[in-house]
């Protein structure tokens, strides 16, 4: 279960340190461009949310094949557990997502 959990927190991480990430970069490109950085962040947030997730659970469609061929043999823990990173990724996504929100609604 150590394992499980180590690789679920980094795909959290992951997934959020590459919504923040990319949101604050296309903040600062936005400043440098002279166009509002509020609106950037949020659109560049919103819309990289589901490759923080690919991105958070390896890039490819391995996980996805792990699940299948899993459950067609009936072993149901390694298909959960990708399941599992792949939650703990969209939540990283999607917590990334609302810290970009709540901080651009904030401050004027």
């Amino acid at each position: 279960m150590d394992g499980f959990m180590t690789k679920a927190a980094f795909s959290f991480f992951i997934a959020f340190g590459v919504v923040v990430g990319a949101a604050l970069l296309a903040g600062i490109g936005s400043v440098l461009l002279m166009t509002p950085p509020k609106v950037k962040m949020v659109q560049v947030a919103e819309n990289l949310k589901i490759w923080a997730i690919v991105a958070a659970v390896g890039g490819t469609i391995d996980p996805i094949r792990v699940i299948e061929s899993n459950v067609t043999e009936g072993y149901l823990t390694p298909a959960m557990h990708q399941v599992g990173y792949i939650m703990f990724a969209f939540l990283g996504a999607h917590m990334g997502t609302e810290l970009v929100l709540w901080m651009c609604r904030s401050g004027g």
